[in-house]
């Protein structure tokens, strides 16, 4: 058993968020240049490399990790957050970085709305109070207004959505299986989808690009890593509140290197967001 260390595990969820505040930086550039699709590919290539070396580590090998009662729902959701990716690597190339991640903030919002009607947990009325808040601030930041709801504003809330749904498969599958046997599905079943997918839109790529290809790669693996070893040492409820900052990592990256720009509405709106999210976080902590 290892000791609980809740500093040590706050300071690798922000690690974390850090790592994949990068990781999606350079995504944005990748999918600007490159198809969606053969990105997400190479990414998953090495993700399913990692996630096999860490199974054979384990006591039985890649065998008994993979073993599963319930594999049509494993594959399904290896298939769900591999999708989830592509919606969202298109969200940056749409709306860049600080709007993208903005809307996506909302996903444990989603999460709290669907683990009623998904798991049969009870959400008391402080929480729908919350929920409803922080979607107030979703349609801040996407100002639908009377006119044409742009089409792209929509992407990364759908992303949001689908991460939500997976979020709550992966806990309905934890009461059968292991962390590491749902973290080899989603590696393995998200690969096989991806170049399914993705060997149809195989481009060239740029020497310098391929080196960035790399550091992607690189990037996936460390922030699993990473986060697999901040659950090791501390409570997700504990170091969960701290997932925000991939918001504000993710801002900095995208007004830094790629010029964007901070609305005053997507402030407003991704505090709110925010906001809803720790209140939800902390009824869940104190219920439980």
């Amino acid at each position: 058993m290892i000791e609980q260390n809740t500093r040590l595990g706050i300071a690798l969820m922000v690690a974390t968020t850090f790592v994949f505040a990068v990781q999606d930086g350079i995504s944005r550039h990748l999918a600007s240049e490159y198809n969606v699709l053969m990105v997400v590919m190479i990414r998953y290539w090495f993700f399913a490399a990692f996630v096999i070396a860490l199974a054979s580590r384990k006591a039985g090998g890649v065998r008994t990790v993979a073993r599963t009662r319930q594999p049509r729902l494993q594959a399904f959701r290896g298939a769900l957050l591999a999708v989830e990716i592509c919606v969202m690597v298109l969200a940056f190339t749409l709306l860049g970085l600080v709007e993208s991640h903005a809307v996506f903030t909302s996903y444990p919002l989603l999460i709290a709305a669907l683990s009623g009607p998904v798991l049969g947990e009870r959400v008391g009325w402080r929480r729908w109070t919350a929920i409803g808040v922080g979607f107030v601030g979703v349609l801040i930041i996407l100002k639908p207004g009377w006119g044409v709801f742009a089409p792209e504003a929509a992407v990364p809330l759908l992303a949001a959505f689908l991460f939500a749904l997976y979020g709550l498969l992966t806990r309905f599958a934890a009461r059968e299986d292991s962390a590491a046997t749902s973290f080899f599905w989603t590696g393995t079943v998200g690969a096989v989808v991806m170049t399914a997918a993705g060997l149809w839109t195989w481009e060239p790529m740029s020497r310098p690009d391929w080196a960035w290809m790399g550091t992607l790669c690189l990037t996936g693996a460390l922030g699993h890593w990473l986060l697999i070893k901040c659950y090791e040492v501390a409570e997700a409820s504990a170091v969960q509140p701290f997932a925000y900052l991939q918001l504000v990592f993710a801002s900095v990256i995208g007004i830094g290197v790629f010029g964007e720009t901070v609305a005053p509405n997507v402030a407003v709106g991704a505090a709110l967001v925010v906001a809803a999210g720790l209140f939800t976080l902390w009824r869940a902590r104190r219920a439980g």
